[in-house]
């Protein structure tokens, strides 16, 4: 069931029953990429997915990043009658889970990275850059193939070609303006002089084929946390969640329950 907060300006669903955790999507994906995994986290938490701003039925948050985050937090807040959350954020989606444990710290008690960073490199920022401009002349059907490579590795395309086309169709619902203002952002992102003031646990997972997010980014991510663990998935690119679900879902899974996750020293990456 969808429902809007944040003074209606964030559409988000929520199924199962247990405590909070907030499920945020990537810029090339939208929240449908989570469903794979929805039924079996919603067997143990109240699973929350927001369409994130200027996406779905979510208004934009004009202001950059910071002002997603925000509208983001609040959205959030809203819907756990103030309760600390557990968060994933997957690319995008993982940015923004950044930026909202760094703005209001008291919002999630635990924290999952999948396939995202701190910083990108130069021909990654480039990369952003050149995608905003060739939409901007062409429109997004012009970068769709670009985004689809981003998303998945190609022998991965080629076995699944009815979720291709989902994905696809997926992508060009984007608003042009939203995702021109997101490459913006995301080209002139640096957190890593932050990364330190996080003191919750976090889990940090990265397809080891993810051509958007490097495994190098994630690894600096991990690096750069106060408590954070590593974890590289086999056999997967940009969304996990859609390749290997049943592994995404058990990482998951494992590092949210205290009662099978060890404590984890700061600083380890396995």
């Amino acid at each position: 069931m969808q429902a809007l907060f944040a003074d209606k300006q964030v559409a988000m669903t929520a199924s199962g029953e247990g405590p909070p955790l907030v499920l945020l999507h990537s810029l090339l994906a939208d929240a449908t990429s989570f469903d794979p995994v929805v039924t079996a986290l919603g067997r143990d938490f109240r699973v929350l997915v927001p369409e994130l701003p200027g996406f779905g039925h979510s208004a934009p948050a004009p202001g950059g990043l910071e002002a997603v985050a925000d509208r983001v937090a609040a959205a959030v807040r809203e819907a756990t009658g103030g309760r600390p959350a557990a968060g994933l954020g997957n690319g995008y989606g993982g940015f923004v889970l950044l930026l909202c444990a760094l703005r209001h710290p008291t919002l999630f008690e635990r924290l999952v990275f999948a396939d995202c960073g701190a910083c990108f490199s130069e021909p990654g920022r480039e990369a952003f850059r050149g995608m905003a401009r060739v939409a901007a002349e062409k429109g997004l059907p012009a970068i769709a193939d670009t985004a689809m490579r981003r998303l998945f590795a190609p022998a991965f395309q080629a076995a699944h070609p009815a979720l291709m086309a989902e994905r696809r169709a997926a992508f060009l619902r984007t608003d042009l303006a939203v995702f021109q203002a997101a490459c913006a952002a995301l080209a002139g992102l640096d957190l890593r002089a932050r990364l330190s003031e996080i003191r919750v646990p976090a889990l940090v997972l990265v397809g080891e084929h993810d051509e958007a997010t490097p495994p190098a980014m994630a690894r600096e991510l991990a690096a750069g946390l106060s408590n954070a663990r590593f974890v590289l998935l086999p056999d997967c690119a940009h969304v996990p969640q859609l390749q290997r679900p049943e592994i995404f879902e058990a990482e998951v899974a494992a590092f949210l329950q205290p009662q099978v996750q060890p404590l984890v020293e700061p600083h380890a990456v396995s």
